[in-house]
Formats: structure tokens, sequence, C-alpha cells
């Protein structure tokens, strides 16, 4: 298959992101090439303005402060009770998007070893990484404690999976500062982190997500019908490792 003009990272911050070269390493397994791009952006006018001469099919991840205005000013609708995407498509000039926080998260837990059917989740937030990681965490069939934080996890297709009390078998805080900011301790038998730096490792779980929400993107957005010939997560990490 022919691939977009452009692929990258849209955003702010972004200089840190990981997703241009993961772009790179996925493009060069099924042998497809784009210019790679940092789309800085701390608004959707930002945005529109610094896309408008980019001519040509895009594939974009995007990040704070983006994952909202997309879906009003684009027209891409996002997953039920998340109500905000963190993938775009831009293909004959037509836009498409997704989120593949809460896939990514799902599938990096299982990397690691815990599985989120019977188990409970401490989570902390309630923004478009905590809504999209509760809808898919409870589509699994875990369970979840909300902590308290800048913002509440409002009712939405986990409700039933919200549990008041209990011991946890994972915790994240989602208020953490993007670019590797310090999470607050919370109470489980392991806590993890979705917040990088420049410092990274492929053995974090945040470097794990977002090498496994991008394979998400490929597979239920930008390539479906590659889905088959995509690497799996570890050889990606491990292709990943050589660019640190």
């Amino acid at each position: 298959m022919s691939g977009p003009a452009y692929w990258g990272i849209a955003g702010y911050p972004i200089a840190h992101s990981l997703t241009p070269r993961l772009f790179t390493i996925v493009g060069e397994k099924l042998g497809i090439d784009a210019q790679c791009i940092f789309v800085e952006a701390d608004s959707m006018s930002e945005f529109e303005a610094n896309i408008e001469q980019l001519d040509g099919d895009l594939w974009l991840s995007c990040t704070a402060p983006l994952k909202h205005s997309p879906q009003a000013r684009l027209g891409v609708d996002g997953p039920e009770g998340v109500n905000a995407i963190n993938q775009l498509k831009r293909k004959d000039g037509v836009w498409s998007g997704t989120s593949t926080d809460g896939v990514g998260f799902v599938a990096a837990c299982r990397h690691i070893g815990i599985e989120p059917n019977g188990s409970t989740l401490r989570m902390r937030g309630g923004g478009s990484a905590a809504r999209a990681i509760a809808a898919a965490w409870a589509a699994e069939g875990g369970r979840i404690i909300p902590s308290e934080g800048r913002r509440a996890l409002l009712s939405g297709p986990w409700d039933e999976a919200i549990v008041e009390s209990g011991n946890a078998t994972l915790a994240i805080d989602l208020d953490a500062a993007a670019g590797g900011g310090d999470s607050i301790q919370l109470e489980a038998e392991q806590q993890v982190s979705i917040s990088y730096g420049d410092d990274w490792r492929i053995d974090e779980f945040a470097v794990i997500m977002v090498a496994a929400q991008h394979l998400e993107a490929w597979k239920h957005l930008y390539a479906p019908e590659k889905a088959a010939n995509l690497p799996i997560l570890s050889l990606l990490l491990e292709k990943l490792s050589s660019f640190n």
C-alpha cells in the first residue's frame, strides 16, 4: 500500500515524543514511508495553521491540548464516553480518528503480566486518558477505584466497574505532568506511569504503552488492512531501543 505524505505527532509539548520513531519502525516493517513531522500547537487554531501547507494524506498522533478540539473542528467522533481522540488520519481531505489510550494501556498491562479481568485499578484523574483507560479496563472485566485528582472521573460506560474501596492490583496517577512528571503515590500492589522523559528506557511502562497504542492506531485507523503484518509489541520495543 502507499503511505501518507506525512506522519508524526501534534500537540504541546511534543519534543520528547517517541511517536515519529515508532512510525519509522513500523513503516519500515510494512514497506511504507512518509516524512516525519512534529506539529507544535497549543490550540486547534494553531494546529490548523501549521498544517495548512501540508498537501496530501496525513497521519498524526495527538497529545494535549488537542485531544478534544478535533471532534468539533474536524468532524471526528471519539469513542462513547471517552469523547476525545489521540489519533488522526486525513485521507483525500477527509478526517477520521480514534482513541487508543485505553486499548494501549490494556495491551501494556498484559505485556507486564497484569490481566485486567478480575483485577482492580486505582486511578487518579478524570481527563481524556483516564476516560479511555476506564472504558477499556471495564470492557475487559476489570474493576476501578477512582482517586481524587484535578478532575473527577465522570459517569460513563465504566460505571458498573466502579468500586469504592478494596485492594488494588495496579495504580496510576494520570495527573502526572507529561515529559516524565512525578506521580503521587497511590495504594496498590504496583504503580505505573504513562509519562516518560528524555532518559526513557524500553522497560518503562510509559514507553511500553506508547508503543502499544501506536500499534493499535495502525491496526484500527491507519492501515487496518495490514494488521496481520504489524510487528509484535516486544519486537517494536526492541527496535525502538536502537534509537536510544
